[in-house]
Order: structure tokens, then sequence, then C-alpha cells
């Protein structure tokens, strides 16, 4: 008697993984159990460490065609993101049912693969990868274009630090002040930020004459405090 949720995967292909970005795999999955899969069941996968560590459980999901009846098949374009940092990983396709259960923690696991994410980015200069909003006549240090090419190459669409501001404009912009490191989660505007060619970011008000954009909401960004834009007196 077969189970209620099993799966088998016939053939699945993974495209070129870049770390932060999106890829698909391309995968024909059969429901081996004895329901049938509705609106409920989604598409998805886990990337692991070397020790089958999860490093990213909650894949995207990728919703069924159709409802898919016991012994039948369905072929998917998977839409996958690739983690962050680039490196050896393994990459395992799922199938979840919604608020119950992860397929393979109730029966088979998936299929399972050795993977090397590659950077995002393999540009050896930041203006051939992306635009950073600067105000007229300002420029970017040769380092902090090192720092947020890097950051880059690590997998983050959007790079944005902090300003180091004359003494008249140093209360406003006291958010943005240099401090320590990365702040995930930062809850103001990213100001002057490097992003990424092909990334849409919604541009907000200006502060204090820096252009300024609202953190993207499905793109991997970082605010690095360390990353200073120092402003002339």
């Amino acid at each position: 008697m077969p189970a209620p949720l099993a799966a088998r995967w016939p053939y699945w292909s993974l495209g070129t993984p870049r770390a932060g970005a999106l890829t698909i795999a391309r995968a024909a999955v059969e429901n081996a159990g004895s329901v049938t899969w509705g609106a409920d069941i989604a598409a998805s996968y886990h990337w692991l460490d070397e020790h089958g560590n999860a490093i990213v459980w909650d894949g995207l999901r990728t919703p069924l065609p159709s409802p898919v009846a016991p012994g039948k098949r369905v072929s998917l374009d998977i839409i996958v993101r690739a983690p962050i940092p680039p490196g050896p990983y393994r990459f395992a396709l799922d199938l979840v049912a919604e608020h119950r259960a992860w397929f393979s923690e109730i029966g088979e696991p998936g299929p399972e693969l050795a993977v090397g994410v590659l950077p995002r980015i393999e540009g050896a200069e930041l203006a051939q990868e992306s635009t950073v909003h600067l105000p007229p006549g300002a420029a970017l240090d040769p380092a902090c274009e090192e720092r947020a090419l890097g950051l880059h190459a690590e997998g983050y669409a959007v790079v944005a630090g902090a300003i180091a501001a004359p003494r008249r404009l140093r209360r406003a912009l006291a958010p943005w002040a240099p401090g320590a490191g990365r702040v995930p989660g930062f809850a103001y505007a990213l100001l002057c930020p490097s992003i990424l060619d092909g990334i849409e970011v919604e541009r907000v008000p200006d502060v204090e004459g820096l252009p300024a954009f609202r953190p993207p909401g499905l793109e991997p960004w970082i605010y690095d405090a360390s990353l200073v834009l120092e402003l002339a007196q």
C-alpha cells in the first residue's frame, strides 16, 4: 500500500547557480502516493552543507500546473535562488504539503547533488557590473569600489553603506553614520547604493540631497556600515 504522500523524480537538471541569483531546476516528478496532489502541494528545494545541515531549508515555492493524480507525472521549471556566499553546497529537490510536511521528512528524500555555487558576478571593475547612485560631483574611493564589488560577488544585488557627513549634516544623517559592520534588516532607505545592472529598486525622496532607495523586497541586499562614503565639508 503506497504512502499518501510520496514522489519519484524520473529526471532533473539544475541551471548554473550563482550566489544570491535565480536559476531554474527542470524536473519531472511522479505522484507515487495514494492521494491526488492539489493546490497545497508545491515544488521546492533545500541548500545543505557537506554534512547535510540545512543552510537554506525553505526554498522558493513553485506551484504545480494542475492536480496530479496517483501514478501521473508532471514536468516543472522550479525557480531556485542560490545561497550566499558562493562555495560548495548540496542541492536537494523536494515537495512540500504547505503547513503539513516536506515529503522528504515523511518518506524517501528527493534527488540530491553536490554543487559548486559560483560568485554572482566576475567583473574586475564595479562600473562593469553596477551603477552607483551618487550625488553630482561625488566619487567612490577605490577601496570602497573594491569592497562593493566583493559584496556583489558574494551574492548581494544591492550594496549600500554608511555616510561620513560634515558637521552640519551629522544629525540628519545619524542613522547612516559609520559603525560596526553589517546591519541586517536595516530600517532606513539605502543611500547612494550600488545596484547591479538589471535590478529594479524603488527610488524614494532624496535624503539631504543624497539618492535614496527602498531596500528590495525579493533580491538579497546588504547594508554594511564599514563601507563608508565621505561627503565633502
